[in-house]
């Protein structure tokens, strides 16, 4: 990591009269308060950072770009990890966490029959699944549903075997988009 203050009134005062400056380091790098005299002065003719200070944000000459940090190798190969791990905990346990278009749900295992299901947010969901699991005696131990806008996911821990009949009638019910059984999560 780059030291903090590194770039300031000294440093300005011994470059060309309006020098560019690209800080892609993490911020801290430059002064701010030196950064916004030198731009103030013309001694810094512009300035491109992906870590702008909120001070900046606003500041004539001051051009904020998106932050890549993931675009390094080591980052690259730490995502491809967390999203092997959570796309296997998801196939091995149901849970869901940082999708595009479902909600974060995660439920420890208690190594029961678990059910998942993807519906739409819509009234009556919930009441509609347990019913079909009431209706063939399933008992609920553990539940979870969460909802982001239209959708809505729920991991359900159960007693006893669920057949694939009962998953069935679960996919038949409206609005349900995906259903699955993980036999012991």
């Amino acid at each position: 990591m780059p030291p903090r203050g590194l770039l300031g009134h000294e440093k300005f005062a011994i470059m060309k009269k309006g020098v560019r400056i690209v800080n892609l380091a993490r911020g801290g790098l430059v002064k701010t308060a030196d950064i916004k005299e030198a731009l103030a002065s013309g001694q810094v003719g512009c300035y491109v950072t992906d870590f702008p200070e909120d001070d900046l944000l606003d500041e004539k000459n001051v051009i904020p770009i998106p932050h890549l940090g993931a675009s390094t190798p080591e980052a690259e190969d730490n995502c491809a990890v967390m999203a092997a791990r959570q796309m296997r905990d998801f196939l091995a346990f149901g849970n869901v966490k940082n999708s595009v278009n479902f909600p974060n749900c995660e439920m420890p295992a208690m190594g029961r029959p678990r059910i998942v299901v993807g519906n739409a947010n819509v009234p009556n969901m919930v009441g509609q699944i347990t019913t079909v699991l009431a209706a063939d005696k399933i008992n609920i131990v553990d539940m979870m549903n969460k909802s982001a806008g239209e959708l809505a996911y729920n991991i359900i821990d159960v007693d006893g075997a669920v057949s694939e009949a009962i998953i069935d009638k679960i996919r038949k019910i409206d609005g349900v988009m995906m259903a699955r059984l993980i036999a012991k999560a």
